[in-house]
Order: structure tokens, then sequence, then C-alpha cells
């Protein structure tokens, strides 16, 4: 898994709106309507306490704008010692956004009903040692899955 924790670059010269630090990684996400149907996977992107972005298919199954949707996925929360481990989440939410970026892909924006318990990339092991603030320069982690 490749992990950065860096700010967003803002396109509309307004700067950053966001008032959380994302987490940017390259992890499986699972959603669907309701679990009760079949479940769609996606290639997650960021995400903060209150929302994420995925990718997915553009074959028909991928989500629309305002669609109520839920989704599986796990999150890195790591220990004061730097070491992690994988926290799995269910939440339900609303897609507040669907972009395309090519002929087969779209890139999904959900905001969750309710939020995490922790805000992915604020975490304390995210920064570098040495400086004050993680937003001043990114870090890169390299995580294998065995």
């Amino acid at each position: 898994m490749n992990i950065k924790n860096e700010p967003r670059p803002s396109t509309d010269g307004l700067g950053e709106r966001r008032n959380e630090q994302r987490l940017h990684y390259y992890w499986p996400i699972w959603f669907a309507e309701d679990f009760n149907g079949t479940l769609l996977q996606g290639q997650m992107l960021d995400v903060s306490s209150r929302g994420a972005a995925f990718t997915c298919h553009d074959d028909g199954t991928c989500p629309y704008a305002s669609q109520e949707i839920s989704a599986r996925f796990s999150v890195p929360q790591y220990g004061p010692d730097e070491s992690f481990d994988m926290a799995n989440f269910t939440c339900s939410g609303h897609v507040c956004r669907v972009e395309h970026v090519n002929d087969f892909i779209r890139k999904v924006a959900i905001q969750f009903a309710k939020p995490l318990p922790f805000k992915p990339g604020e975490q304390p092991a995210l920064r570098l040692a040495g400086e004050a603030d993680a937003y001043q320069r990114p870090k890169e982690i390299l995580i294998s899955k065995f």
C-alpha cells in the first residue's frame, strides 16, 4: 500500500477548503446500495474522518451523485511507535460527486453519514521527524500486504 500524507493542491484559485488533512492511499474498497446486494470493488484514493474518494469501473454499476451507498474499507491506524494496524469500517453515506477520469474509470466522492472515530490523515506517526507540521512536506510510506 502506497500512502502519502500531503495537502491536495487547489485548482480553483480559492485555496483548499477542507479543514482536515486527507490520507492518500491505494487499497480496495467495496461498496453497494446496501450490503444485501452485490458488492462492487473500487480503489481507495484518499480518506478523511468525514469522507472518501475512490475509483470504480464505468461499466454501468458505478454510483451516481446523490445516491446513498454503504462502503467497506480499511484504514491504517498508527500506534505511538509508528507501528500500525488496519482499522476496518463499514460506513453509509451519500455520493457527493462523480467525475469522469477516462472512458473506463470514474472517481467517486462519498460523504459519510457518521464520521470515523479518528482523523486518518492527521495521525502523529505520519509527521516527519523534526518537522512541526505534516503539511510542510509529504511523507511516503510503503506497506506490503502479505
